[in-house]
């Protein structure tokens, strides 16, 4: 196990005319679950393949608790691998395949049955040690997959989108057995993926990126409730966050947040700012589905007009899509809640869970 450091990496294709990874620098502890997330093309393969010792380098610095990785070939780097694809050898049994890792690095026989024995335990897969690549479900594979990166020892534990192709309840699963691989284990692990709720559910720490930036490092409770701007509150959290482009007025020596005329809550955040005047004229409120409440009737509260769009019972809530003037916006009300296609509804928004953005610049206020 390893601390990786990452020194204002950057990666340029095309003869310096593509940038890929830009000014990236990070630390990931002895033992954390580290998170890359963003999507596609925003960087964070590249970044991985670097750390892996696949990409060369165009500038900047890796290290390995205190050991210089730029010049270090891949093998010499103990970095063990999990890819979407399960990478398996087909005429070998999982048995054979476990082993292959450390038989081509001279292990000991003996060695080698006590990890794998040790592997099959925690993976809990001793009844397809006999079985070859053909006759394991997707799951299966992923374990094996998962278990013979695991028999190197590895300095670090890269894992590259490696169950995304997989249904819903595998999915579930699987990411139940990796939590538990890091709890068991405590390993230094680098998850790479687009998917959101894999960050959160598995992640101590999560780095997002953005066409080749880290834009936030957090843990999933950060990043959740305190985004750092408008891209990060966007893309993190299902139901995505809500944005409406507001307009803060003062009148009467106090400041009021308006949406298309309809007055908006004013949060404790806007209060303190409009006090020190840097309230911006414009700005974009954000908040997230769970704390709108809709009423058929209008109310001191509930004073944003909407019209219903689409409603989607889902059991135990029901999402409910609305248009807000220009801005169309979702809500999880309870599943008794009934509204139809086409109703009209007025909106309350909970002020302490709104957030404020700089409509010029997307930073949170």
């Amino acid at each position: 196990m390893a601390t990786v450091k990452l020194q204002h990496l950057r990666k340029t294709y095309d003869r310096g005319k593509t940038w890929a990874v830009n000014d990236v620098s990070l630390e990931i502890a002895n033992g954390e679950f580290m998170a890359l997330l963003g999507p596609s093309g925003c960087g964070k393969s590249s970044t991985m393949r670097m750390i892996a010792g696949l990409e060369e380098l165009t500038a900047g610095e890796i290290y390995f608790d205190e050991r210089f990785m730029n010049r270090v070939p891949p093998r010499g780097r103990n970095v063990a691998m999990v890819f979407e694809t399960y990478a398996l050898y087909p005429t070998l049994n999982v048995y054979e395949n476990l082993a292959f890792p450390l038989r081509s690095m001279g292990t000991p026989e003996a060695e080698i049955q006590k990890r794998i024995h040790d592997i099959v335990a925690i993976l809990q897969a001793e009844d397809l040690l006999e079985l070859k690549p053909a006759n394991l479900s997707s799951g299966q594979s992923q374990l094996v997959g998962l278990g013979r990166a695991l028999m190197r020892q590895p300095n670090v534990f890269i894992m590259d989108e490696p169950i995304s192709h997989l249904d819903t309840r595998l999915r579930s699963r699987m990411r139940s057995y990796i939590k538990r691989l890091h709890i068991d284990l405590k390993y230094t692990m680098l998850y790479v993926t687009h998917d959101q709720e894999e960050a959160m559910a598995l992640a101590d720490r999560i780095a997002i990126m953005d066409v080749g930036n880290v834009v936030q490092i957090g843990t999933p409770q950060e990043i959740f409730h305190n985004p750092v701007n408008m891209y990060v509150a966007g893309f993190v959290g299902e139901p995505p966050m809500n944005f409406l482009e507001c307009a803060a007025e003062h009148q009467n020596g106090s400041y009021h947040l308006t949406y298309k005329g309809s007055p908006v809550p004013l949060p404790t955040v806007a209060a303190a700012l409009a006090q020190k005047q840097a309230l911006p004229r414009d700005v974009v409120v954000a908040i997230r589905p769970f704390y709108i409440d809709a009423a058929h009737e209008r109310s001191e509260s509930h004073s944003l007009p909407a019209q219903v769009f689409v409603v989607e019972p889902m059991g135990d809530s029901t999402v409910i899509s609305v248009n807000a003037a220009e801005t169309r916006m979702q809500i999880v009300a309870p599943p008794e809640m009934r509204v139809k296609d086409g109703d009209h509804v007025w909106l309350a928004l909970e002020p302490s869970r709104i957030l404020l953005f700089d409509k010029q610049t997307g930073i949170r206020l």
